[in-house]
């Protein structure tokens, strides 16, 4: 039955576009005339009844569908039935998932018996299935997209891959048998990797698939006529897979299969084993395999031993620092790309040009290879999966990502449409004036001029965004020179100096040029370091970006406002990290970093020496925005919690380091932004405080978990079980207590419990609650002080607990309370107003203020308390005071400091707070002098002129600490507020002097 004329609508369709539709109905009418002949002949309905009775929607699908795809034409010609067979499955709507997919396909190889029907049958279902792909991607039914597209074909890519393998390996097993067990009893099997596209799950419509084969473990096979060894055996059943999907027969070819990934390419063996393939990464492994396994994903064979295999692989792939040397390796190969494109003239070419899919491909990567062993949430194949996720980790704007991925889509889109025109893999626009139109109508675009105008704009985008991420850091730094006004040195004569090319004399004129006033001294530093034995043995990539840094590291320091203490302070890195060179290419590319480096190292010793120590650091100078702002108390356990969360739990080392890396960050912006003035010096305390809060938290958690899992939990004292929440309190004394912890501080602690303690745990290896809660202490103090490659997180003084030294460890609550009424010292009731619950049991926490609110509320005899505070206060200065030179002032123990507004305040709580209960709230002397204040204990203008002396002095200590000096003061500076606490002094303390 012929098919009438206007069987397929030419609705909206250019007219240039008809006849192709023309040729399209005729071609169809002769093969359902063909159809229709044979199902006379056997007796069956003919094709061209159903066809005829597509309604008219579909009709218009099938014109818009077989005007653009030379293939679905040349496929529903060779088989019309099947869009029947589609249509009535819903497949031209909805793709199949991979059970429904693998289920059909396992049905069509269940009577096949050779190779050649496998062949067969695999080209067959894989054209049914790509002719329901592309329709769906050219007609766009609804929750179909291009993700959709790509995620389809690369699910019928795996399915088939699978079922070839199962099949192969049942079809072989008879002449040479299954391999031997893993030593540990499991199966083994073959292990397909998919890297590239189909690793990502987001093949295009005609993709090449990449393939890497490995085995678990060495052996012979078993159960055959003939036994082969295990790499003879996994690479025969490897070429058989390959053939089975890529050789080319009558049917075409199912998938084509590129296995130049694999270690040493096309001269390496087909097949490798785990052990082998570690090693070779581990030993030979270069970075542009790095950038291939990012994708690697176990697409087939022993899913299980491909997880095994993936994950002894991750270490190569994510380096657990931040690896900028990676941007390098992404330029070099972006730059062998451009001279192919070039050479060949592909700069059409979607993919490859300029603007094009691989450089969203390498945006994205790069930040994957940079911080996916830090961040690992971008562990992840999909590339919109990780792109997703680069704005919450701060890593690329919102703004940029919401450009980015809908300029890839089209692109994407668009070499979807030009590989559907014939099921050939393409990138490259069409010269043919009837395949352009095609393509603006795939796209739904007006016509071909609309297509390339909004290419170009997508293009263009793309380059922006590749340049901002890949670009050479040496051409911003030229830029910003070229538009900077003053006359600046070049790079050029920053790499001539550091290369030694300049005579002495130009050497130090050039010095001097740039503002260095100690020119023989930074010429003389510069010799050193290059000359020395730690540059002279460096590998070659290590020297190679030393070499690249030094220029950019000079012209920073010149830029600094003091580049001789600059330099002085900044080359001690260079050479701690001369054997770390990934912080080389970190500096190297981030200028920005270089220029927050320098200012924090001219401004302060400390931060100097700092990074020095801790090179990990260098992470905080990439993103000022965090850098100068330093999180409150809740952002911190936040990022802490998540930065543990992504280690293994049990994972002891890593979680310590972890620990250490964050205190060390957090510190460090603090300081940041107490040098840029951004934060006031009460705040700057505060966050320091918040620090050591949030990671004595942490600890306590950790340690509780350790012994509860050897001994179980202890019981309380109504004979219930402990919670998860340890129930136990670490209360903080001294600049802890009082919230003013100063950048080296240590930490005073007491350990309070308050469980039963006749009782022992319940677990498997139970003993005595004390027992239990003095490990618990000791576990605390081992996990604050023990030393990892980013040192220690406190130095810990546990002297102030009940009887110091003498006494235990850990004490009840009962016994403390007992202590502090009995036999503390006055001294320790002093202490005790700067005490305060830092980590532990909310409930205990209230059992201990009532405590303390107990002792330092009590009603004391004045006199006796004024001459016990000021003997200790005397006794202090005598062991602390009195060292400074003539001029100077001690900022803590000379009279008028620290200490004597400390023990004003101390004298204040105690004489004062069984009538002034409110002054028993506060731990911190600013808001015990506010109270004071408030509750007309003291005068107003006295309590203020106090705060504004504490301040004074306070912000000087934490300057002097920052600029490694002594906490010292002239005389002359400070004569005004030290004559407002000695006059506090001789009124409150000692007013018969």
């Amino acid at each position: 039955m012929p098919i009438p004329d206007d069987f397929l609508p030419d609705d909206d369709l250019a007219p240039a576009l008809l006849p192709a539709l023309e040729k399209a109905r005729q071609r169809l009418d002769e093969s359902l005339a063909q159809a229709d002949n044979v199902a006379e002949m056997t007796g069956q309905e003919c094709p061209s009844e159903n066809w005829l009775a597509l309604d008219r929607e579909r009709r218009c699908q099938l014109a818009r569908v077989l005007v653009i795809s030379d293939f679905v034409l040349d496929t529903l010609v060779r088989y019309p039935d099947w869009l029947l067979h589609l249509d009535a499955s819903g497949e031209l709507e909805t793709a199949p998932g991979a059970d429904i997919l693998a289920a059909w396909l396992a049905e069509r190889l269940e009577g096949v018996e050779d190779e050649a029907d496998l062949h067969a049958a695999l080209r067959r279902f894989r054209r049914a299935r790509m002719l329901g792909i592309v329709w769906r991607d050219l007609t766009r039914p609804p929750e179909i997209d291009m993700w959709a597209t790509a995620g389809a074909v690369s699910t019928l890519a795996e399915v088939c891959l699978e079922g070839a393998l199962d099949w192969l390996e049942r079809h072989l097993e008879p002449r040479w048998g299954r391999p031997t067990a893993r030593s540990d009893g499991r199966e083994q099997r073959l292990v397909v990797l998919g890297m590239g596209k189909l690793g990502a799950g987001e093949l295009n419509l005609s993709s090449d698939i990449d393939l890497i084969f490995a085995y678990p473990e060495q052996g012979e096979t078993e159960g055959g006529r003939k036994s082969l060894e295990h790499q003879e055996y996994f690479t025969k059943l490897g070429q058989k897979l390959i053939a089975a999907l890529d050789a080319v027969t009558a049917d075409g070819f199912a998938f084509r299969v590129d296995m130049r990934l694999r270690p040493l390419g096309e001269g390496g063996p087909l097949v490798g084993s785990f052990s082998s393939l570690a090693a070779y990464y581990q030993d030979q492994g270069r970075e542009w395999e790095r950038y291939a396994l990012l994708k690697a994903r176990t697409v087939a064979g022993d899913l299980e031993a491909g997880a095994e295999l993936l994950g002894n692989l991750r270490p190569f792939v994510y380096r657990k620092y931040l690896d900028f040397g990676a941007i390098e390796s992404l330029r070099e190969m972006k730059a062998l790309i451009n001279r192919e494109v070039k050479r060949k003239g592909m700069q059409a070419n979607i993919k490859l040009g300029p603007g094009g899919i691989r450089e969203v491909e390498f945006v994205v990567q790069a930040f994957q290879l940079i911080r996916g062993g830090r961040d690992t949430e971008l562990q992840v194949t999909s590339l919109r999966t990780a792109l997703s996720r680069l704005p919450p980790l701060g890593l690329l704007p919102q703004g940029v990502v919401d450009e980015l991925e809908p300029d890839y889509v089209f692109l994407r889109d668009l070499e979807h449409v030009l590989q559907a025109l014939e099921d050939r893999q393409t990138q490259s626009l069409p010269g043919d004036d009837l395949d352009r139109e095609r393509v603006a109508l795939a796209l739904e675009m007006e016509d071909w001029p609309a297509v390339v105008a909004r290419l170009e704009e997508v293009r263009e985008r793309v380059r922006q965004h590749f340049d901002a991420v890949i670009a050479d850091p040496e051409e911003e730094v030229e830029e910003a020179s070229d538009n900077g006004g003053e006359e600046r040195l070049s790079l050029d004569d920053w790499r001539a100096l550091w290369c030694d090319e300049l005579e002495e004399q130009e050497a130090l004129a050039l010095l001097a040029e740039a503002g260095f006033d100690q020119t023989e001294t930074a010429l003389r530093r510069l010799v050193g370091l290059r000359q020395s034995r730690q540059v002279q043995s460096m590998q070659r990539i290590g020297y190679d970006r030393l070499e690249a840094l030094m220029p950019l590291l000079l012209d920073a320091v010149a830029e600094s406002e003091t580049p001789d203490s600059a330099l002085e302070r900044v080359l001690p890195l260079i050479e701690s990290v001369l054997r770390r060179t990934a912080y080389l290419a970190l500096l190297r590319e981030n200028p920005e970093a270089l220029s927050h480096l320098m200012e924090l190292c001219s401004a302060s010793p400390w931060i100097a020496e700092q990074l020095a120590r801790y090179p990990i650091l260098l992470d905080e100078l990439l993103t000022p925005e965090t850098l100068y702002t330093p999180a409150d108390k809740a952002r911190l356990a936040d990022e802490l919690r998540q930065s543990l969360g992504r280690l293994p739990e049990d994972d002891e080392e890593a979680q310590l380091e972890a620990l250490r890396v964050f205190k060390h960050a957090h510190v460090l912006r603090v300081a940041a932004s107490d040098i840029a003035g951004t934060r006031h010096l009460m705040k700057v305390s505060d966050y320091l405080t918040y620090i050591a809060e949030v990671l004595l938290e942490a600890v306590l958690a950790m340690a509780w978990r350790h012994l509860v899992r050897k001994h179980g939990y202890p019981l309380r004292r109504d004979g219930s079980r402990a919670g998860a929440e340890p129930e136990f309190l670490i209360v903080g004394y001294g600049k802890l207590g009082g919230i003013e912890l100063g950048y080296g501080s240590d930490l005073d602690l007491v350990f309070i419990h308050d469980a039963d303690a006749q009782s022992e745990t319940d677990g498997a290896r139970p003993i005595d609650t004390p027992v239990f809660f003095t490990r618990l202490g000791q576990r605390v103090i081992h996990l604050l002080t023990a030393v990892t490659p980013a040192g220690t997180l406190y130095e810990v003084d546990m002297r102030l607990r009940p009887s110091g030294n003498a006494g235990l460890l850990v004490t009840t609550l009962e016994a403390f309370a007992d202590y502090q009424r009995r036999e503390a010292w006055t001294w320790e009731h002093q202490a005790l107003v700067r005490a305060r619950v830092v980590a532990g049991h909310s409930c205990l926490a209230e059992g201990f203020d009532d405590v303390r609110c107990e002792i330092l509320g009590r009603e004391r005899d004045r006199e006796a308390l004024r001459g016990e505070v000021v003997k200790m206060r005397h006794k202090m200065r005598e062991h602390l005071g009195g060292k400074s030179e003539a001029g100077e002032f001690d900022l803590k123990h000379d009279p008028g400091g620290m200490v004597d507004i400390e023990f004003l305040c101390q004298f204040a709580v105690l004489a004062m707070g069984h009538e002034t209960p409110e002054l028993l709230r506060w731990s911190d002397n600013m808001r015990i002098l506010e109270t004071l204040e408030s509750s007309g204990r003291l005068p107003a203008e006295e309590c203020q002129r106090l705060r504004d002396a504490y301040l004074a002095l306070r912000s000087a200590a934490h300057r002097a600490s920052l600029t490694r000096e002594a906490a010292r003061g002239r005389e002359e500076d400070f004569a005004a507020h030290r004559k407002v606490v000695i006059d506090a002094w001789q009124r409150l303390l000692e007013p018969q002097a």
